[in-house]
């Protein structure tokens, strides 16, 4: 009973997200929008990606933003559909279409009629003829919208897809990668004013723009640390499992009454921490729980640990799935010493724990894929007749992940020296 009751919360607690993701990429999209409409529109300022190609066209041309914005936008989230994920995308497309209803919303309300042409409508300067100053207030205002996108599995579309793609694969932030690829933008609005003020407040924007994601992003990634004593550590394990975390059991004893005690460790993101307690209150509203601030947590679900590549060579680790002598210096002894070969016992996967013992009965394939999803490595199967089954990618991007079938070691061999 107790069982079914968490099951049926978290899943009430996972549509709850879902739900509040899109709500706050709608609350950033507006941020966003009335940044660009107030203070960039009206006096003539640029800002980066697809937005920025816009602005420059609506200058030249008078075509409003949300059309060109549309069009581009359209073409860029077809081709990051596979990359990034339907689930990335579906909230892309939300907050894209937002942005073209938000702009020609956002226009509508705050254009007055031109007291100069008589029938021509202007977007009012609201900090007067300050075009410094807003171009800083533009800057953080649609910095902190796109974060808000951002940090809610969205984005406001155009290079910032292009931006999230880089940020999945190399260790470059949104903000940096976002930098770089704005440059040529904003400088194309020489050719359309041929004033290099404005090209100057336009760097200014960008660089704002890209301290206030990265500010804002950082944030994000904070982590923190529950320890939870409770005599009911089993159904609290259970429960945070459940809703997408690890979870490790530690064995204690209460040095006072000097009795067996379990210790629930669980290292969560900083916005997901509120969940946590939700689920020990639920379970245990007795439980003690010590909370503190993770620094720099890298592993499955957080950061990966990355790192500049040496400039000696280094050799490839792949593990055989398997502990059987014979086969690991068979493998060694053919793949030779530009790879190195561990044992399933090398890299902890110990198979006389019931968990890890699934995959002795698994077929090739599934052995392959166990390793790969549970501990990270590229690994390998041969069996009596030869012929090996070996896997390679991201297991947390699908897409990537490729499985092999060789006939020999020798064609492995081949096949990862090419």
């Amino acid at each position: 009973m107790i069982q079914s009751d968490i099951t049926k919360h978290i899943a009430q607690t996972h549509l709850w997200h879902e739900i509040k993701d899109y709500i706050y990429i709608t609350i950033g999209v507006i941020i966003y929008c009335a940044g660009v409409t107030m203070f960039m529109l009206p006096y003539g300022l640029t800002t980066g990606g697809v937005v920025g190609i816009s602005q420059i066209i609506f200058y030249a041309t008078g075509l409003e933003i949300q059309v060109s914005y549309s069009t581009m936008n359209i073409i860029l989230l077809l081709a990051a559909v596979k990359i990034l994920g339907l689930k990335f995308c579906l909230k892309t497309i939300w907050a894209v279409l937002n942005i073209s209803i938000g702009m020609w919303v956002m226009q509508r309300i705050m254009e007055t009629p031109d007291p100069v042409n008589v029938g021509k409508m202007i977007l009012p300067q609201y900090v007067g003829d300050q075009s410094f100053m807003a171009a800083v207030i533009g800057a953080m205002t649609t910095g902190i919208g796109l974060a808000i996108c951002f940090e809610n599995n969205g984005s406001s579309g155009g290079t910032d897809i292009i931006a999230a793609i880089i940020h999945k694969y190399k260790q470059v932030s949104l903000g940096t990668a976002i930098l770089a690829m704005n440059i040529a933008i904003v400088s194309s609005c020489y050719f359309v004013f041929h004033d290099m003020q404005r090209v100057i407040f336009g760097f200014v924007i960008m660089i704002i723009n890209s301290m206030t994601i990265d500010y804002c992003m950082r944030r994000r990634h904070q982590s923190v640390q529950f320890m939870i004593f409770s005599r009911n550590y089993s159904h609290i394990a259970d429960a945070i499992t459940q809703s997408g975390h690890g979870v490790t059991v530690l064995e204690g004893e209460g040095w006072y009454t000097k009795t067996e005690r379990r210790t629930v460790i669980c290292i969560v993101r900083k916005r997901q921490a509120k969940d946590i307690i939700r689920i020990i209150k639920y379970v245990d509203p007795y439980a003690m729980v010590s909370m503190t601030e993770a620094q720099g947590v890298f592993g499955k679900s957080f950061d990966q640990i990355r790192q500049e590549h040496d400039k000696a060579e280094k050799k490839k680790v792949l593990v055989l799935c398997s502990n059987n002598n014979i086969k690991l210096e068979t493998a060694r002894t053919t793949l030779g010493e530009s790879f190195e070969v561990r044992s399933l016992l090398d890299i902890g996967c110990d198979t006389r724990q019931e968990f890890n013992a699934m995959i002795l009965k698994s077929a090739p394939q599934d052995r392959v894929a166990f390793i790969k999803k549970y501990f990270g490595f590229d690994g390998f199967y041969f069996g009596e007749d030869g012929k090996v089954a070996y896997s390679e990618g991201d297991p947390d991007v699908e897409s990537t992940v490729q499985y092999h079938a060789f006939e020999s070691l020798e064609e492995l061999k081949a096949y990862l020296t090419k």
